[in-house]
């Protein structure tokens, strides 16, 4: 963590401060005091939306989206060492994406950022690049209106950086969420090191997305052939989850809602949690258990739409933590919902899926 302790300052002003006084600025403020009257011709074609009807479709909390300037930023980065997800990158397009939903019966869709994220080891690269994307993803929900939400993404590890974007975001931009990585350069999320963001994001009641990574060690030299997203993704993630719970980060921070990607990935073959007979999983988990803490997060059926995954989660976790996540552009909603169509799902707890369980996670929803 060393590399990011030193202050930089030229990318954010001091907390409570106007975000930029200078004359270059203009277009931002432009942007922040012109958001909600911004017309959607930039972004998408005239007529290739189809609105939804109100309270009808699933809503999808996992849901991929990519700026044009981020991909550049990519871009650059997979010229010298290929990046997971490139191709889908670059052909990523808001028409494409609401024709998906549409067909898929999505109603609204939160969005998020996939791996590689924004940190490349430069902090203020990454600081821009979160911005920038923060901007981008508010004017889709601005443009858009009930479609998307936005779960904002933080230039995490930069802690002081990640606390100036948190009130940004969420004052700002009104952002639904915050949207991380389960790890950045092997440092996982229950390092004390994040605690100051953790803390803030407690006092907020954010909800906290996290999507799977693959952590330096391994994200390409597991076994050729073998893509990080088979193992490597579904492991980090599980890293992620026990750094969290061991660490004490889930019993210090009560009021943030935990979303985990990916059903939770690989969690539930660790031996994390060892010896609940199926009694003691009929029952309430102890408090400040690692059961009772696993329950009380909530999970996305992303990569786990099948009667194994749905099965798994089923038997360790309510229903009720369950919600829809499809995974776009990698993932198509229409059949992740195929998938949980046979899982072994009544039609009750796939309505819940569905739809019902997202205003357990977000009481807000409701409006």
């Amino acid at each position: 963590m060393s590399k990011i302790g030193h202050r930089h300052e030229a990318a954010y002003p001091a907390a409570g401060h106007p975000v930029c006084e200078h004359a270059a600025c203009a277009p931002r403020r432009r942007f922040v005091t012109s958001l909600a009257a911004l017309g959607g011709a930039a972004l998408l074609p005239a007529g290739a939306t189809r609105a939804q009807a109100p309270g009808a479709g699933r809503i999808d909390f996992h849901h991929h989206f990519f700026s044009p300037e981020w991909v550049k930023l990519v871009a650059t980065k997979h010229a010298a060492k290929p990046v997971l997800g490139f191709d889908q990158f670059k052909t990523w397009s808001v028409a494409k994406d609401i024709e998906a939903m549409d067909k898929g019966n999505v109603e609204k869709a939160f969005l998020s950022v996939t791996q590689p994220g924004v940190w490349f080891g430069n902090v203020e690269e990454t600081r821009r690049a979160a911005r920038e994307l923060n901007e981008y993803a508010a004017r889709l929900k601005s443009d858009h209106k009930g479609r998307f939400g936005h779960f904002a993404v933080l230039p995490l590890p930069d802690v002081e950086g990640s606390l100036r974007e948190i009130e940004y975001a969420f004052d700002t931009l009104k952002a639904d969420g915050v949207g991380i990585l389960s790890s950045y350069d092997d440092v996982w999320l229950g390092d004390k090191s994040f605690a100051p963001v953790w803390n803030e994001l407690n006092r907020r009641k954010a909800i906290v997305y996290t999507h799977a990574t693959a952590p330096g060690c391994c994200s390409w030299d597991f076994q050729p052939g073998i893509l990080p997203t088979i193992v490597e993704l579904s492991s980090d993630l599980a890293r992620a989850m026990v750094s969290i719970v061991h660490n004490g980060v889930a019993k210090q921070t009560p009021d943030v809602r935990y979303l985990w990607s990916h059903g939770g990935g690989s969690i539930w073959a660790q031996r994390f949690i060892t010896g609940v007979t199926a009694e003691a999983l009929a029952q309430p988990a102890p408090p400040d258990s690692r059961l009772h803490h696993f329950r009380r997060f909530f999970y996305d059926t992303a990569a786990a739409a099948d009667g194994i995954h749905i099965g798994i989660l089923k038997m360790i976790v309510p229903t009720s933590q369950i919600v829809f996540g499809s995974d776009y552009p990698w993932g198509d909603p229409a059949r992740i919902a195929g998938g949980l169509q046979t899982s072994g799902l009544t039609p009750q707890e796939l309505q819940a899926v569905y739809r019902d369980n997202a205003f357990r996670l977000m009481p807000e929803l409701r409006g």
